[in-house]
């Protein structure tokens, strides 16, 4: 079979890495020199960044190529294209995102979907949401699973600066429930004075404000965490906790996994689905139940030994390296001359 050109919309290149640019970045370290990327220079973010997407980018789209949108948008003018949609959040809790922004995704998002050739998702639970909500055939719709670079992933010495933590990792924003993880914590710090709740991230431009008081007991703060020390915080925590209340994927609780970390997770979107039988699910609505597994793996080392052993043996069936040949023979499968 002829090999079709493939070129990749490079416009979430210019991003800061957090999970979709992450996906992104590690499926094209894959692909390498089989796909041609093409992305704005310069910082095109916002408005200038839809503008060159939807005005610029077709430009570079021959009728004998193909296009792969990896984060969630695309260009209208362009019908052989392949889109990768990461969550459906903007159109099912527009209340999470600022106004402008869920207003575009809602209209825009539903209209490049009836464009496209081919949509992929890192989930099964996102792919059925996609067939659901638009009305799409089965076959149209891709779920390929995200992966963990294990090459970066491991573990490594800790930082000393936090002692013992229970750590939170994900954009500050509504979606992931911090609230709930806040009032846990509030439930148990006192039983264990020597942990300390560590919220690795920021908020994005286009979520709604995360409004807590930092005034709270041994609650410490990072901000962005590079790529660099990612791993080994990490590394150094007791448990990693994701609480959200909605995943597409999920990729903070492999990369701890990886590392070791135990993992305690919520049940909804595609946590369970990530996740499987190597950590802990609870329910997000549930704070005293949260508080309760936090307790037990702090005071339980032998659990914590036993998640770390799970969630180890559990990434290995996670890789990049398959994620990408996945999207490269769906790129390859859906092209028409």
């Amino acid at each position: 079979m002829k090999t079709v050109n493939v070129i990749v919309n490079g416009r979430s290149l210019s991003r800061q890495v957090t999970g979709v640019e992450r996906y992104v970045t590690e499926i094209l370290r894959c692909l390498g020199d089989r796909v041609q990327v093409v992305r704005p220079t310069g910082n095109f973010q916002g408005l200038i960044g839809h503008a060159w997407e939807q005005i610029l980018l077709p430009g570079q789209v021959t009728d004998h190529s193909i296009l792969w949108s990896p984060a969630n948008t695309g260009p209208l003018a362009v019908s052989n294209q392949v889109l990768t949609v990461h969550d459906l959040s903007p159109l099912e809790h527009p209340e999470w995102f600022k106004p402008a922004f869920a207003a575009w995704y809602r209209l825009f998002l539903p209209v490049l979907i009836r464009r496209v050739k081919r949509v992929i998702t890192s989930s099964e639970y996102v792919r059925q949401k996609m067939i659901a909500r638009f009305h799409l055939p089965q076959d149209q719709v891709t779920a390929i699973p995200a992966g963990v670079n294990l090459d970066r992933f491991y573990r490594q010495n800790p930082p000393q600066q936090y002692g013992r933590y229970i750590l939170f990792v994900g954009s500050i924003e509504p979606r992931k429930n911090l609230a709930t993880l806040l009032k846990a914590w509030d439930l148990i710090e006192k039983r264990h004075s020597d942990v300390s709740l560590v919220l690795a991230g920021v908020s994005g431009p286009v979520f709604r404000k995360v409004h807590f008081s930092t005034d709270i007991e041994r609650l410490q703060l990072t901000g962005y965490v590079p790529d660099e020390t990612l791993p080994a915080l990490y590394s150094g925590a007791d448990i990693l906790v994701l609480p959200s209340f909605d995943e597409g994927f999920g990729l903070p609780v492999l990369e701890a996994m990886a590392c070791g970390t135990p993992v305690v997770a919520s049940t909804q979107g595609a946590l369970p689905e990530v996740v499987g039988e190597a950590g802990i699910l609870f329910n997000p609505g549930n704070p005293a139940a949260l508080a309760e597994i936090l307790s037990q793996c702090l005071s339980d080392l032998q659990l914590r030994k036993t998640l770390s052993l799970r969630g180890q043996k559990h990434v290995q069936q996670f890789s990049w390296q398959i994620t990408a040949e996945k999207v490269w023979q769906t790129l390859q499968g859906v092209y028409e001359t």
